[in-house]
């Protein structure tokens, strides 16, 4: 897995950071490269964003997959997680309100 110049991944919280792996696979599954996080808690984002709660990353978009990895996302990671594809990204946050 990759960062984004200036992204950090130190305050992420453990089911995100568990998560990384399984992403990296995805990506590399689908795609034939790493996936790379561009953005986590730096940067500007909705006032109530997960970001700012180090439960959010946003991962850059596949050229050419990113349709089959999001849903290869949403099946291996769960209903825990909320993954959306954005026009330039692809967010991903832990937000388990309810769904446990």
């Amino acid at each position: 897995m990759l960062l984004k110049l200036g992204v950090s991944i130190e305050r992420l919280k453990r089911p995100i950071r568990r998560s990384l792996t399984v992403i990296d696979n995805i990506f590399k599954k689908y795609d034939g490269i790493e996936a790379v996080i561009t953005s986590t808690y730096e940067g500007t984002h909705m006032p109530s964003s997960l970001h700012y709660d180090d439960n959010a990353i946003d991962l850059r978009k596949s050229p050419v997959n990113s349709m089959n990895i999001v849903e290869a996302l949403k099946k291996a990671l769960g209903i825990s997680y909320q993954i959306v594809l954005e026009s330039d990204h692809i967010h991903l946050e832990y937000d388990p309100k309810g769904k446990e």
